[in-house]
């Protein structure tokens, strides 16, 4: 066991954990936060994505040593800018289905918007491929995403 301090949502945490104890469960089981979503427990379904330094990050498979002093922004946080063009842009076209994978999905692709803040259609394929939905909503996925860019929701970024 160790103490890590770690940077959520704007707020400092102090955790005792083993430091290969992965962040999801952390963040669920030790600190509450369950937007946060457990699923394949392997990284290669998006569900318990978060946002390491503005990186779409598998909390799954991310040691609490490695995120320890980094931002790490998880949908609790994201979503309490109630103005957010992404958020607007999820509900206005109805993407939720199940809501299982929801946080994952729109914490990919707040990612892709900070590093792209237009992405073409390639891009939004490529950033939220390994972002599964089991309800098939991509078609919504992806205009929800252009929505949002067009509302200015990339912060900048490349282009």
């Amino acid at each position: 066991m160790a103490t890590f301090t770690l940077i959520i949502n704007g707020k400092k945490h102090a955790v005792d954990a083993p430091p290969e104890m992965p962040l999801l469960w952390v963040l669920r089981d030790l600190l509450g936060m369950t937007g946060t979503k457990f699923s394949c427990g392997r990284g290669l379904c998006g569900s318990c994505t978060v946002l390491l330094n503005g990186e779409a990050t598998r909390s799954c498979v991310t040691a609490v040593d490695y995120a320890a002093e980094k931002t790490i922004t998880t949908i609790e946080g994201f979503a309490e800018d109630t103005n957010n063009p992404l958020l607007e842009a999820w509900v206005a076209e109805d993407v939720p289905q199940c809501g299982y994978c929801q946080p994952g999905q729109i914490l990919t692709a707040a990612s892709l918007l900070r590093m792209k803040s237009h992405p073409t259609d390639t891009d939004i394929d490529a950033a939220m491929a390994m972002t599964l939905c089991r309800c098939g909503t991509y078609p919504r996925i992806r205009k929800a995403i252009k929505r949002a860019a067009s509302r200015g929701a990339g912060k900048g970024g490349e282009e």
